[in-house]
């Protein structure tokens, strides 16, 4: 789906709607402006998020681990562990597959050590991809996150 979005030249909510619609993935419900925002396909979530400033993001949760029934997480530390080690085994899908050739390592910036537990950054045709372990908030799912913006 990646390699589908690179080639939205600009990418737009729109534009990447329709990609998720074309490649079959089941609608979530949630439109906004007109423009479905939310996709699901073979266990994977996908967004997709406007700004106000024009800028899109289109993000996949590649894994979550929810909450414990405490509605926390009883051993955080054990559950980033897993997150990092979930991310460690998604990578090579980015690191071999089709746009590996057009990917520039890119340096972590204070806001993406902020938001992230561990990240990886790179560049892409003037586009930044992310792939990271993210948590929200305490009571939300510790989520390997996959997103590409403008």
């Amino acid at each position: 789906m990646l390699e589908e979005l690179r080639d939205l030249v600009p990418l737009t909510a729109e534009g990447a709607a329709g990609k998720f619609a074309a490649q079959e993935w089941i609608p979530g419900g949630k439109p906004r402006d007109g423009v479905e925002t939310s996709w699901r396909k073979d266990g994977i979530r996908g967004w997709i998020q406007k700004f106000r400033s024009g800028a899109v993001r289109v993000s996949f949760a590649v894994w979550i681990r929810d909450v414990d029934e405490s509605g926390y997480f009883d051993d955080l530390d054990a559950v980033y562990e897993q997150g990092e080690q979930a991310l460690a085994a998604f990578l090579p899908e980015i690191e071999n597959s089709p746009l590996a050739g057009h990917l520039a390592e890119a340096e972590l910036t204070t806001m993406d050590q902020d938001e992230f537990v561990a990240a990886r950054k790179w560049t892409l045709q003037g586009r930044v991809l992310t792939a990271g372990v993210v948590q929200q908030d305490t009571d939300l799912p510790v989520m390997v996150v996959v997103a590409l913006e403008d």
